[in-house]
């Protein structure tokens, strides 16, 4: 949950770099918060006929979702633009493999290793 805040208060800061654990615990606070909302969109389109709270949830996260992909993506010292792979059928899981690499160690072109700046 503490990465997951630390995300949503950095929403629209895209250089730097950020841990894995970063990256991977907003990806997984967010599956879970998509599965729990597509069950109340479920039963609010049964009574109400229709249910927007996971659309809107998306669209909330979507831009630290992106910033949180591209500062991964520097630690890995890439540039963000490798986020664009995602648009690519099959080569697109390519970057499931980018996010699990592990950081470089020391400082790269896009700052200081997140995990030197914390500890």
């Amino acid at each position: 949950m503490h990465w997951y805040l630390h995300v949503l208060k950095n929403y629209a800061q895209f250089d730097g770099r950020s841990r894995r654990s970063e990256y991977w615990y907003f990806f997984l606070f967010n599956v879970i918060v998509a599965v729990v909302l597509g069950v109340v969109d479920g039963v609010l389109r049964k009574i109400l006929g229709f249910g927007m709270f996971g659309m809107l949830y998306g669209l909330a996260v979507l831009v630290p979702g992106v910033a949180v992909s591209i500062r991964r993506l520097h630690d890995t010292d890439r540039s963000g633009w490798w986020l664009l792979l995602a648009f690519v059928p099959i080569v697109g899981f390519l970057l499931i493999w980018f996010m699990a690499q592990e950081s470089n160690a020391g400082t790269n072109r896009y700052g200081q290793n997140p995990r030197l700046a914390i500890a």
